[in-house]
């Protein structure tokens, strides 16, 4: 954060954002809801690190069955995100994951596998419609009713792919868009998420559980969400790859939405093989989400097509300095990665001068504030019968009467900033959207990728993870997520190395429907450095 303006301390907010939860009583006390449960280690896990080529080896030998898998996951949620550690991460658990999983055994037998993600357990965010026994709530108590009658498409696709749909992962309450003073991780449903590489630290948003249950190996893939940061900053800050795409690559329909110009859900994983295995199973067109079938839209038939160690060889990367400086730390991290980067035959053009963020910083919150009113009473117009919360301006209301449980530490000044705001035909808006697209797309990315002849644009995607503060709210630091999210174009973090005992991650970005070749180079990054490590479950730093 540059300043203390308000403005700044909204952007901080901003960056932030997504949705999280966890299975949490209603009405349980203070130090439940907030994460104050002692640390403790996590016991040995046989399928750590495993990755979804390892999964489906294991099913393919017959050493272990898709039941199996989600057995020993369930029973490894219990060891960690409930007990031990106590994460938070998992805000409700699949009743039906067993017997699903027992069907597809069943049919890998009789007409084999659908394709890789055959009986893979997979973690969704608790803002994605599921149509099962399962609540999407977004993580707060006034929806926790909200059991929705159809699955989201993009979950339609990972069923129809053979995955077994584990849960549901907490997340910042309302994907983080509430309050210019929130904490990132904690939601009213579900409590506070922490992080595996230092309990008493943040996960960030607000895909915060997705990002600490695949780091601690309670699924080997899960999805989150992401306005602005809300994959990148918990991937950076729990040691995942993880991937916002292109808006309308994934469709939104069926996630409880903040904007439609800049909401995406996307993957996060522990390799990038393993995203890109998660992302061509959830990319696909839907005739109830424009952005899907926007003019030039370009989805790959196999994502992982093309991964390859020497991806870096004459690769043109441009350095966004802008987004340096935070930290010494994470800079001397970036600087060795960017010479492993030179080693591996990469060009690197330093330094690449984006428009500075001033640009659209008003105009993005603007954006979400109208859109966020306007999408939010559409979602909940569709709601079943049984949330009583109708629009925002009920959710204002049932958050005021629910102060206790809702509000113990932080308000909801975004919501009522985003009822005040008028129809999308508002000329403030339609203003302050061009202003963003222009500046974040002609004049920002596409400009300089052009000039310079770029393949990808390379900044630090976070600083480290920072203690979890209830009574200061985030302590974000910097980071590089919001021109690609201004401009709804893709970018990759990629584990980079660690300060202190806490990864942080390197993030590409480009040009839109560029995901292939981001996977690719975050691919060969990846393979040349070997970054990433598993967590320890420390209480703090001073007990690793």
């Amino acid at each position: 954060m540059k300043a203390s303006s308000e403005a700044m301390r909204r952007r901080e907010f901003l960056k932030l954002t997504a949705l999280s939860g966890a299975a949490l009583a209603v009405g349980g006390a203070l130090a439940a809801r907030t994460g104050e449960a002692a640390g403790g280690s996590a016991p040995a896990f046989d399928l750590d690190e495993a990755t979804i080529d390892d999964l489906q080896r294991m099913q393919a030998s017959g050493s272990r069955s898709a039941r199996d898998l989600v057995r020993a996951y369930l029973d490894r949620i219990e060891a960690v995100d409930r007990s031990g550690p106590e994460l938070r991460s998992v805000i409700e658990l699949n009743p039906d994951a067993l017997a699903i999983a027992a069907d597809l055994d069943r049919e890998r037998k009789e007409k084999g596998p659908r394709g890789p993600l055959h009986g893979i357990p997979v973690l969704v965010k608790d803002n994605i419609d599921t149509g099962d026994r399962m609540a999407t709530s977004a993580g707060s108590l006034a929806l926790a009713e909200n059991h929705a009658k159809l699955d989201a498409p993009l979950v339609q696709r990972l069923r129809a792919a053979g995955a077994v749909i584990l849960g549901k992962t907490n997340l910042s309450e309302w994907a983080n868009f509430r309050s210019t003073h929130s904490t990132s991780g904690w939601s009213g449903r579900g409590g506070q998420t922490r992080n595996p590489y230092a309990l008493d630290r943040n996960p960030c948003g607000s895909s915060s559980g997705s990002g600490a249950a695949v780091a601690a190996n309670l699924a080997a893939v899960a999805v989150g969400t992401e306005t602005d940061g809300s994959i990148v900053c918990p991937s950076s800050t729990c040691g995942l790859v993880g991937l916002k795409p292109t808006v309308g690559l994934v469709s939104r329909t069926g996630v409880v939405p903040i904007s439609h110009t800049q909401d995406t859900p996307g993957p996060m994983a522990r390799t990038v093989r393993d995203a890109a295995l998660l992302l061509g199973a959830l990319a696909g067109a839907d005739p109830r989400d424009a952005a899907t079938r926007a003019p030039g839209a370009r989805r790959e038939a196999d994502y992982t097509k093309g991964l390859d160690e020497s991806s870096l060889r004459g690769a043109r990367l441009g350095i966004a300095r802008k987004y340096f400086g935070f930290s010494s730390a994470v800079d001397a991290v970036l600087k060795q990665a960017i010479e492993a980067m030179k080693g591996a035959g990469a060009v690197i053009v330093d330094p690449v001068d984006l428009p500075t963020s001033s640009a659209y910083d008003p105009g993005e919150l603007e954006v979400l504030l109208y859109e966020f009113k306007a999408d939010l009473d559409t979602y909940l117009a569709g709601a079943p019968s049984a949330v009583g919360s109708r629009t925002l301006a009920d959710l204002i209301r049932w958050n005021d009467e629910h102060k206790d449980s809702e509000q113990p530490f932080f308000g909801q000044e975004l919501f009522h900033q985003a009822q005040e705001k008028g129809p999308l035909t508002a000329p403030a808006y339609k203003k302050a959207l061009a202003t963003c697209r222009r500046h974040a797309r002609a004049l920002g990315i596409d400009a300089h990728m052009t000039k310079h002849k770029l393949d990808a644009l390379v900044a630090p995607s976070n600083g480290p993870a920072w203690v979890t503060d209830f009574v200061n709210g985030d302590h974000y630091t910097g980071g590089s997520s919001t021109p690609a999210a201004v401009a709804g174009y893709p970018s990759v973090t990629v584990p980079a190395g660690f300060v202190f005992g806490l990864p942080v991650g390197i993030t590409f970005f480009g040009r839109a429907w560029s995901e292939a070749k981001l996977l690719r180079l975050a691919h060969a990054f990846e393979r040349e450095t070997k970054a990433r490590r598993k967590p320890g479950f420390p209480a703090t730093l001073a007990e690793r």
